[in-house]
């Protein structure tokens, strides 16, 4: 394949991010995807700063080559991460729910590459006025935090309120997917659920033998009546989640219920109290490989999908 837009850019072999997961993307998990021409991504998630700038060291350490960190701008640390990211001079830093206005100029005066996370067009469009790098549009079929509109629906209207070049998110873990988007309008695509599968990446066994074994009607959503709607595996947690959440329960049990699911799920495996975090991708994510493979995978597939593609033009 030619040399998308925004591997010129972010100086990266191939467009594929590997997605900011929380408790997830660490920085060995990100220094093998960028390592392998990818773009790791670091997720502060949670953290706090001093835990993200070690992450940070970690991945400097197994590569040189660019890293992102996704800031979760929801995080009660995110002024700690915002400052540290200027201070280790990250090559890019992505950010998701929520708008990362208020520390855009300072990380572009640091010569960080912005790419925010957009659910929507009118986002989009905000966010290219404030000189964002590039965007990723994210769909509702992504692990995660999640908007309300698919990607197929909201891929090409992104790109229809955009000059910045487009990554496209959510519900892609092969290189159909791929090649999908591309036609779309995308020039590269973030994939989180099909790194929870790279032998880089840390999760508890549980949690990556329930991704492997999954079919297509393996997840839910949760968490539309606080406004931050969450994408997991359907398990004991989420359903008795769902259950709590439109029974009557206050906000402040709801939190306490959540508060510490996302780590009981990657660190011990807890399917009572664990946030299994999921894109409803998952059933054709079925076997362990390294995160170079899986990159060389989609690669190969995307550009053996666009070669048939000829067969439908007279």
């Amino acid at each position: 394949m030619n040399k998308s837009e925004i591997c010129k850019i972010l100086n990266i072999e191939y467009p594929i991010f590997q997605g900011g997961m929380a408790w997830i993307a660490d920085g060995k998990l990100a220094a093998s995807v960028s390592e392998a021409g990818g773009l790791g991504i670091i997720a502060g998630g949670n953290l706090t700063g001093d835990a993200v700038r070690e992450q940070i060291k970690i991945a400097r350490g197994l590569t040189k080559k660019p890293i992102g960190v996704n800031i979760m701008l929801l995080s009660p640390y995110v002024e700690e991460i915002a400052k540290v990211v200027v201070e280790e001079k990250v090559e890019v830093v992505t950010t998701g729910a929520g708008n990362p206005s208020k520390y855009m100029q300072s990380w572009k005066d640091a010569n960080i590459k912005v790419i925010p996370v957009v659910a929507s067009v009118a986002m989009a469009k905000l966010m290219t006025r404030l000189g964002a790098t590039a965007l990723i549009a994210e769909g509702g079929e992504s692990g995660g935090h999640v908007g309300e509109l698919t990607t197929m629906v909201l891929v090409p209207q992104v790109c229809d309120a955009t000059n910045l070049p487009v990554i496209a998110a959510g519900g892609i873990a092969d290189g159909r997917g791929m090649a999908a988007v591309l036609m779309l309008g995308a020039c590269g695509v973030q994939m989180g659920t099909r790194f929870l599968s790279a032998e880089e990446c840390t999760i508890h066994p549980t949690y990556r033998e329930k991704i492997l074994k999954v079919g297509d009607l393996c997840t839910m959503v949760t968490g539309k009546r606080s406004g931050h709607p969450i994408r997991s595996l359907r398990t004991d947690f989420a359903r008795n989640y769902s259950k709590a959440e439109y029974g009557g329960v206050s906000d402040e049990e709801l939190e306490q219920m959540a508060r510490g699911s996302y780590r009981e799920a990657v660190v011990n495996g807890n399917l009572n109290e664990g946030c299994f975090l999921c894109g409803q991708i998952a059933g054709m994510v079925n076997k362990v490989e390294p995160a170079k493979d899986i990159i060389l995978d989609v690669m190969q597939g995307c550009e053996e999908v666009l070669k048939r593609s000829a067969l439908w033009v007279k």
